[in-house]
């Protein structure tokens, strides 16, 4: 269930080539009959459908889902999705998955050869700025308010943007910059340096955390252990995003997360079914509806590309379709203990371990973490034999256990005992029992990394966690394909991040490309 139902009467910004000499899209339609800020917003109810769109710059791509309206034009709504792009720069660029399909340069994330004319990595940065440009408008709409539930909507856009954000620092460093304070019409907007974007980060999450909801007010909506989660975050990476150590800050950001209503839930796969809005472990999803968020990008992509082979998509995953595109290397199987640990969910069936060929669906074992049936195998509520009800676990309450561990073992104070305590709850869950428990002496930063992919393989955590860990590029750690050769070889440490898309470059004077592109 679907809590925030997306609508698409709302704030219509038509379509939209969004480049970055476009501050924050001067777009009042032409046509009258078109909703815009200054005629939709007559009650709480109408901010709150307002609200939601925001929401839905993550999930979904247009405003008549799966197709046909597009929010950016020249982008494809289904590869151009927000979620099927982060996904793909999170996962398709590790150990973690390769894609077998030949669209454009889709293969260049995982041999690392990537260019500042890539059409994917364009897509992400436009995703991520229209993202931000919609809640600039929604916050500036709703500044002079002093409704208490409106006051709070508006918290919420400003942690969206600020996650939207996140995602920039993370993947990009630098940033073209604009707020609410920039009014909408044609400009330049400046350029802010990845450390000048952490500030603006911290300040933004800390001013709006008890402006929020608390923790599990209503599913799918940002609260404050949402935003103590990315806080948490950020501190966690701060000396790559900012080169300072902030590990006693990310114990303490984890505070209304690890002292809040959640627990992890009795059944690893809990979390990535059709149900999974019961899991009790979802601390802020990306939710999705069979009914009112359809897309060919999101959930869809991420679950129908990992069916192929002899998989029955039916009877397993409750839908029809089978797009024989994502599997695993190697490198990721061999951190399992294939007999006993329930998170090692591969299909090997028909698969080779190793992958000789990526363009071949066989090669590589296939993932089978994500499926659009209940729990307990029932069918999915909305029972759409392609689009599903899956939500997407942005933030859960494992990676928070983890989070703390890593902190802790990295100098930031907190508690070992209780660090070995929250780790080896997930053991106990994985192994079924407490014969699997690590001790003291084995609780290690290299074990982290290692439990890391063993517990969030897949849900876009990664490519952030190899480059803080210093594995994503260099060679002290290798998989294969990496650097386009099948053994794996170290590529150059400037694909820490990625260029600045040419087609930003060209629009705005302001944007410096990134060092090594």
């Amino acid at each position: 269930m679907k809590i925030i139902k997306i609508v698409s009467t709302i704030v219509t910004f038509g379509s939209l080539i969004l480049a970055s000499c476009v501050g924050d899209l001067d777009v009042t339609p032409l046509d009258p009959n078109v909703a815009v800020s200054e005629n939709v917003y007559k009650s709480t109810a109408d901010y709150k459908e307002g609200l939601a769109k925001l929401y839905a710059t993550l999930a979904i791509s247009g405003q008549r889902g799966p197709d046909g309206l597009p929010d950016i034009e020249g982008i494809d709504e289904g590869f151009g999705n927000y979620l099927r792009q982060y996904w793909n720069h999170q996962e398709l660029t590790t150990d973690e998955a390769v894609l077998s399909w030949n669209d454009a340069t889709i293969k260049d994330f995982h041999s690392q050869t990537w260019t500042a004319t890539d059409g994917f990595i364009a897509a992400m940065h436009s995703r991520i700025m229209y993202t931000v440009a919609l809640c600039n408008e929604y916050i500036r709409v709703t500044t002079d308010t002093e409704e208490e539930e409106v006051m709070r909507f508006r918290a919420e856009a400003r942690f969206l943007r600020a996650l939207a954000y996140s995602h920039g620092i993370d993947l990009f460093g630098s940033m073209p910059f604009v707020t609410e304070e920039d009014l909408p019409g044609a400009f330049f907007p400046q350029r802010i340096t990845r450390v000048d974007l952490f500030a603006y980060l911290e300040s933004e999450l800390n001013e709006i955390m008890n402006q929020l909801g608390p923790a599990q007010f209503e599913y799918g909506r940002a609260d404050q252990g949402a935003a103590g989660m990315l806080l948490a975050k950020l501190y966690l990476n701060a000396e790559v995003y900012a080169g300072e150590a902030r590990y006693a800050d990310c114990i303490a950001a984890l505070e209304p997360v690890l002292n809040g209503p959640y627990r992890i839930a009795d059944q690893y796969l809990h979390s990535f079914v059709a149900d999974n809005h019961t899991s009790p472990e979802m601390i802020f999803p990306l939710t999705y509806d069979g009914v009112q968020t359809q897309t060919w990008g999101g959930m869809v992509y991420i679950l129908h590309a990992q069916i192929g082979g002899s998989m029955n998509a039916i009877e397993m995953f409750g839908t029809s379709d089978a797009w024989s595109g994502l599997r695993t290397t190697s490198a990721l199987v061999n951190k399992f203990d294939l007999a006993k640990d329930a998170r090692a969910l591969f299909w090997t069936d028909g698969q080779s371990l190793e992958i000789r060929d990526i363009g071949v669906f066989s090669d590589g074992y296939a993932i089978t973490k994500f499926r659009n049936r209940k729990l307990n195998g029932d069918l999915s509520n909305s029972n759409h034999n392609v689009q599903v009800d899956t939500d997407f676990p942005l933030f859960r309450l494992a990676d928070a256990y983890l989070m703390y561990a890593e902190a802790v073992l990295r100098g930031g104070g907190g508690d070992k005992s209780q660090a070995l305590t929250y780790v080896n709850s997930l053991r106990e869950r994985a192994y079924g029992n407490a014969a699997d428990n690590i001790s003291d002496s084995q609780l290690t930063l290299d074990f982290i990394l290692d439990e890391r992919g063993r517990e969030l393989y897949w849900e876009g955590h990664r490519r952030t966690d190899l480059i803080r860990f210093g594995q994503f590029t260099d060679g002290n750690y290798v998989w294969p394909w990496k650097g386009n050769v099948v053994e794996g070889i170290a590529t150059p440490s400037y694909r820490n991040v990625f260029p600045v898309p040419a087609n930003q470059l060209t629009a705005n004077p302001n944007l410096i490309q990134n060092d090594g592109y």
